[in-house]
Order: C-alpha cells, then structure tokens, then sequence
C-alpha cells in the first residue's frame, strides 16, 4: 500500500471517485448494451432474412435498413455525439452526465450488433435451412429455431465485441461530460497533468476489457460445443 502511494499518491487520494466512475462506466455499458442487443439482433436478422433469395426476401426493407445501418456504422462517434444532441436531449433530459451517454452509445452500438449479427447468421449451413423447409417450417419457425439456435456463437461473439467497443466508447464519452472512467481520467488526470490519474484509468478500462472478452471467450468454447 505505502508503495502505491509513492507511485501513485493521486490515485490513493481520488480512490472512491475511481470506483465511482467505474461503476458509472460498467452501467452505461450494461444499459445501452441490452436496449443495443434488443434492437440490433432483430435487425441483423432482418438484414438476413430479406436477402435476395433468401426466406423473406424484400429488396427494398433490405436496401433502406442497410442504408440506415450503414449511415450510422460510419459516422466516427465524436461526430455521432454531436449530431444527435436534440435526440439525447429529448430522450435523456440532457447531453451530459450518465444519462446524457446512454443514448448515443445506443446509437452508435445498434448498427454495430446489427452488422455482426448479419455476418454470424451468414455463416450458417444453407442445408440446414433447406432442410427445414423440406419439413415444413415456415419462415419465422426457422428463423427461431434454425437461425438463431445455429448461429447462437457467432451472435455471442458479435455481443462481445460490441460490449468491448462500448467500453472504448464510453471512454470518448466521457471526455465531453458523459461520465465514467473517460470523464474521470479528463477533469483529475488530464486537467491537471496528474500522469498516474491517466495511467490508473486506462489500467482498470484494460481490465474490464480483458474480463468481457475473457467470459466471452468462455461462453463461445460452451455453446460451440
């Protein structure tokens, strides 16, 4: 303990502020994260299922939803924070703070779960699906029970990834006010050219990745078997 005072004495000092804006980190992941999955799964298989020449194949849903994915997908996320202030501001009541980062990192993580999604789906054997066709399934039968049993890996994966990106994104958040450990490291480590306060933030959002991708990881090994 007397060693990591002397390394970091800003850190020991600022010790609750640091927990405190783990937690706000860890919640607006989890929080935009699950409304994200809830959107985004939905339509990376929407993408899917319109494909031409697939189950329900409707070019233009296809065309106009991947458009929209592919609008937001680009839009680097400081950019995003800014062009969807109005929206934050009806949804959240403000454009700062926890509830100021939620929305945006919903915005900019739907498009994301929904591409990865697509791919994992995408990956799927054809002859599985043919062969529940052959038996009679309709099209939403398949879509239950072949498409998203079959391709439940590929969409954990695409889970992980997401949350890890969000992890990076709040990070960005926080450096305009959204909280969390980016705002932490901004306002007493940046500011005030504390260097430990930076390195201290990064050490625990370096955590937190490596646990995500590690249970993920987990999670993969199990449902690929």
């Amino acid at each position: 303990m007397e060693l990591i005072k002397q390394i970091m004495p800003n850190v020991v000092n600022l010790f609750p502020d640091l927990i405190k804006a783990c937690g706000d980190t860890l919640l607006m992941v989890l929080i935009s994260g699950t409304i994200a999955s809830i959107i985004g799964i939905p339509m990376g298989v929407i993408l899917v299922v319109t494909r031409e020449g697939n189950l329900l194949e409707n070019k233009y849903v296809n065309s106009i939803l991947g458009k929209i994915v592919n609008t937001f997908r680009s839009l680097p996320f400081v950019i995003l924070l800014t062009a969807i202030v109005p929206i934050t501001r009806f949804f959240a009541g403000t454009t700062i703070g926890l509830k100021g980062a939620i929305v945006p990192l919903i915005f900019a993580s739907t498009p994301f779960v929904a591409r990865q999604v697509e791919s994992a789906l995408l990956e799927i054997d054809p002859g599985v699906i043919e062969a529940a066709e052959a038996m009679g399934s309709s099209p939403f039968e398949i879509i239950y029970r072949v498409l998203l049993v079959e391709g439940l890996p590929g969409i954990v994966y695409a889970l992980t990834i997401t949350i890890v990106s969000l992890i990076g994104f709040s990070a960005v958040a926080g450096t305009v006010g959204g909280g969390g450990l980016g705002d932490f490291a901004i306002r007493y480590g940046y500011q005030y050219y504390r260097m430990d306060i930076m390195i201290a933030a990064t050490i625990v959002l370096l955590l937190i990745v490596n646990m995500v991708q590690g249970l993920g990881e987990y999670l993969l090994k199990k449902l690929s078997h």
